[in-house]
């Protein structure tokens, strides 16, 4: 009975350690990345940053509809990358949560800035994504392309913001086990 107890109690430690060292870094323009982040972060136990853009994107610059808005010239042009208002010490995080929209089959130019500025070497990494219904799999390839080549990725997901806590927590049950 003593050494049950005991192996619960350190499991629980380790599991609430691996928890404590993760943290979610999401860029949301909308709210519902930001939604979904938010969540995330409360089912992990995890840290939350926000990937801010110096330029804040407008409305205007949403308008996908329009080919010289600013997502589609970025959407066309794989040499843009929109510049990070603040940054962020992974260095102390085993696990690096990567949260953001889909624009055109993939994340948006400024998730490659953040990939790219930010050494991902060793961690486990998992990219969700919102969308209405695109998948991830371009996304998670091209992050993967510009990120540091040691990191070690997990299968991502595409969520909608109002996915329940308890969804979320039973995919990091597989995910992260």
């Amino acid at each position: 009975m003593k050494k049950t107890i005991i192996s619960l109690l350190i499991g629980g430690l380790l599991m609430t350690s691996t928890y404590a060292k993760s943290i979610v870094c999401y860029f949301s323009c909308t709210g519902n990345t930001k939604a979904l982040a938010e969540k995330t972060a409360k089912v992990l136990n995890a840290d939350l940053f926000e990937i801010v853009p110096e330029v804040q994107y407008t409305s205007a610059d949403l308008d996908w509809h329009d080919s010289k808005s600013r997502t589609s010239k970025e959407a066309n042009d794989n040499s843009i990358r929109p510049a990070i208002k603040s940054k962020v010490d992974l260095s102390k995080y085993d696990t690096v949560i990567l949260a953001f929209p889909i624009w055109w089959y993939t994340a948006p130019k400024i998730m490659w800035t953040f990939v790219e500025q930010n050494d991902l070497s060793g961690k486990s990494v998992v990219a969700l994504c919102t969308s209405g219904g695109s998948g991830i799999s371009g996304a998670e390839k091209d992050l993967k392309a510009h990120a540091s080549k040691t990191a070690v990725w997990k299968t991502g997901s595409r969520f909608y913001a109002n996915t329940s806590e308890t969804e979320l927590k039973k995919y990091f049950e597989k995910v992260l086990k």
